[in-house]
């Protein structure tokens, strides 16, 4: 038995345009310290695993390949999907390519995370959850009422149900209440007893993702068998249904890093200046000033410039999204 951590590196990052494009989404970015968010993922979990396995696709495996190698990290697997066909199906080839009894713990690539005695002790409990036949996942004790993401409530390692993305309201009613965590979006299972349960719930993903894995060359997926698998997150097509589930609840600081707020967060702790109205600017080093302007942000790359409010960090998914349609060039 074997100990993977499967990194999930798919993602785009479009909240945080213009730094993250598709040629180079924020988990390659090296501006965490010097080091990527990739980096930092495989490199923390390093010692809690065995193995590496990566599942990205074909438009960043190759970033993916040059951070491993700046990161001295050359034993490992890969599995380059064609096309994005969400987290079920990512997982789900990580699971073919093991054996069953192997633990597979899943982790984002992109989320910031304080590697510390209280991530161990978590990773470690999870691991001997997934050894008893669980299908396990992680609870952050909440800092603050977020409405960004989504929740488990819990009673100990129980968990009575998965709630979507709250209102401020109902965010501060979960804070209050102390049985709310945060749905970190990290797993921890056997392959095989995922496996059987995505089989279970959801028959034709299961089934479809078998075929493309097994259709494979050298680790590419194809593309017009990878187009015939449901694309369906892991939380709606397993974490939802199953009755195997445990959480892990946890307290090590973790980000997800999904948006500017947090990144200007972040930045504020290292010690980036900010003005006396908790202003920043990020990617120039010209003179900046904000008139009647507080907590407000300038983001300047050889192409664009955005300014945006903190507290809008999340609609900068909407400017992303029209780009993509009016003028692409701005974010491939």
């Amino acid at each position: 038995m074997n100990i993977f951590n499967v990194v999930l590196s798919g993602g785009v990052g479009s909240r945080l345009w213009p730094l993250s494009r598709k040629s180079q989404p924020k988990q390659y970015l090296p501006i965490f310290e010097g080091e990527t968010l990739f980096q930092k993922t495989v490199s923390r979990n390093a010692e809690l695993c065995d193995k590496v396995m990566i599942v990205g696709n074909c438009d960043n495996y190759k970033l993916s390949r040059k951070d491993l190698n700046a990161a001295g990290v050359s034993e490992y697997r890969e599995i380059i999907e064609a096309c994005p066909r969400n987290t079920a199906a990512a997982i789900a080839f990580a699971a073919f390519a093991a054996q069953p009894e192997d633990i597979l713990f899943v982790t984002p690539s992109d989320h910031l995370i304080k590697s510390g005695a209280e991530y161990q002790k978590a990773v470690k409990r999870a691991i001997q959850l997934a050894k008893e036949g669980y299908i396990v996942t992680f609870g952050l004790k909440p800092s603050r009422p977020e409405t960004g993401f989504g929740y488990i409530e819990a009673a100990g390692e129980e968990v009575k149900g998965f709630r979507e993305k709250p209102n401020l309201e109902t965010a501060e009613d979960f804070l209050k209440s102390g049985n709310f965590y945060w749905n970190s979006g990290m797993f921890c299972f056997q392959a095989g007893v995922y496996l059987d349960e995505l089989k279970a719930f959801e028959p034709e993903v299961y089934s479809a993702s078998k075929i493309a894995f097994e259709g494979a060359l050298e680790g590419k997926l194809d593309f017009e068998l990878s187009m015939k698998i449901p694309s369906i997150s892991v939380d709606y097509a397993v974490m939802e249904n199953t009755k195997k589930i445990k959480v892990v609840p946890s307290e090590f600081a973790w980000s997800d890093m999904g948006s500017f707020e947090s990144i200007y967060d972040h930045f504020k702790k290292q010690g980036h200046q900010v003005d006396s109205k908790g202003n920043m600017v990020i990617g120039t080093n010209l003179h900046t000033e904000f008139l009647g302007l507080k907590n407000t942000l300038l983001i300047q790359t050889a192409d664009a410039i955005l300014v945006l409010k903190k507290d809008n960090a999340q609609d900068v998914k909407k400017v992303f999204e029209r780009l993509e349609k009016e003028k692409p060039e701005l974010v491939s």
